[in-house]
This record gives C-alpha cells, sequence and structure tokens, in this order.
C-alpha cells in the first residue's frame, strides 16, 4: 500500500516512475495496457501507447495497475511523400497510405470471421480500414472518429463499444455498421453513408456531392478490386 501511495504522489507530482506502462481494467471484463493516464474531471485521459488519447468516463474503469513489462516504446511513424493524388485523399487526417500493414493474425481472423458471419466482403472490410485508419488502432478524426475502423462516438454506442480503440471491439462492431449499410444501400452507396452519413445519401438521392466522400468511395472500391 505505501507503494502504491508513493506512485500516486510521484505521479501528482509530475514525477517520473519507473512504471514503464499502465494497465487498465474495465467494467465489461477488458483491459488495456496505456502509457500513462490522467485525470480531467470526471473523466480519465488514456494515453495510448500507439499514439493518440482515449477520453473515458472514470465510472467504466474499476481499477488501474503498473504494468512493469518492458515494453519498446513504438517506433515513430514514418510515411511515404505522398504525391499529389494521394494527398488529396486524406480523410479526416488519416492518408491510409500503410499499404501492404495488416494486422495481427488473432484480428486478421476476426475480420474474416466477422465478415462472413455478417455476410460482408473481407475485402472490403480491410479496404475500409486502410482507407478510413491506415491500420492504425489509435487514430482519431478531427471529427471525433475513433480506431481501425473510424467508428464516430454514436455508432459505437449503439453497438455497445465500451473502448473503440480496442481493434477487436471496433473491428467487430465496424463491420456490423456496414453490413447495415449494405443493407439499405448499393455498395458504393453503402461506403458514401460510411462516409458521409444516411441521411446525405437519403437527401442527395446518391453520393454526396462532397470531394472527400466521392474520393473515399473511389479508393476503397480500386484497393477492392486489385485486391
Amino acid at each position: 500500500m505505501r507503494t502504491r501511495y508513493v506512485v500516486i504522489a510521484l505521479s501528482v507530482l509530475g514525477i517520473a516512475t519507473p512504471v514503464r506502462a499502465e494497465l487498465i481494467y474495465f467494467t465489461s471484463g477488458r483491459t488495456l495496457n496505456v502509457k500513462e493516464h490522467r485525470r480531467d474531471g470526471d473523466s480519465l485521459v488514456l494515453t495510448l501507447r500507439s499514439g493518440g488519447e482515449v477520453v473515458c468516463e472514470a465510472a467504466l474503469i474499476t481499477r488501474i495497475a503498473p504494468d512493469e513489462a518492458p515494453y519498446p516504446e513504438p517506433a515513430e511513424e514514418v510515411r511515404p511523400t505522398a504525391d499529389s493524388e494521394d494527398a488529396d485523399a486524406t480523410i479526416d487526417g488519416n492518408t491510409g497510405l500503410d499499404r501492404g500493414i495488416r494486422l495481427q493474425p488473432e484480428l486478421e481472423a476476426l475480420i474474416d470471421r466477422v465478415s462472413a458471419r455478417e455476410g460482408v466482403d473481407a475485402k472490403l472490410v480491410r479496404a475500409l480500414i486502410e482507407v478510413e485508419s491506415g491500420y492504425r488502432p489509435g487514430a482519431r478524426s478531427p471529427k471525433g472518429a475513433m480506431g481501425l475502423m473510424q467508428l464516430m462516438p454514436q455508432t459505437a454506442r449503439k453497438y455497445a463499444v465500451a473502448n473503440p480503440y480496442d481493434p477487436a471491439a471496433n473491428i467487430e462492431a465496424g463491420i456490423k455498421h456496414l453490413q447495415s449499410l449494405l443493407a439499405r444501400f448499393p455498395r458504393a452507396l453503402a461506403l458514401a453513408a460510411y462516409n458521409a452519413g444516411e441521411a446525405a445519401v437519403a437527401r442527395f438521392g446518391g453520393i454526396p456531392p462532397y470531394a472527400e466522400t466521392r474520393n473515399y468511395v473511389s479508393r476503397i472500391l480500386q484497393i477492392v478490386a486489385r485486391s
């Protein structure tokens, strides 16, 4: 107990401790390894080891414990220089230039399994992840979309996702959401709805006349075609 108080005191004082990471225990039973955390009012801000931050209600967390395993610091992300076409193709700050990068085998298997269950083309899911987040689990857009499949907060709530930055939970909810759109619209319009919202597709009676959305749909379909 004395050690715990010392760690907390050092954290409050802003003094570095030898703890390399922290384990966050959620009420859902899931855990998350983070670099550090800080309190912001009634919320906790979790700094992810892969980059980015998660803000969640303190009530969703049962406890926080030090994780002293010697995790290596993530390497600085280096992206290839984008030509004019790729630069124009940036979606909410996510360039999706990490072509060829794939997830851990268990997450790749999850994509195949959930896609088959929901009747969604797994190649379409992978192309969407590439364009949405560049395969970065900690990606966050300026509009608030989160994780691999860039779930908006309302979408995460709809599918009961406690932590949108958990890759498995994000993929599961993202595929379900994509399937719900594919059940309503043809493929291109479903992708447009994923990007711009169902209301925009319905209002314009097709792909909305937004350069971002049109480019988004085109890029995903091109990736699927060559995969």
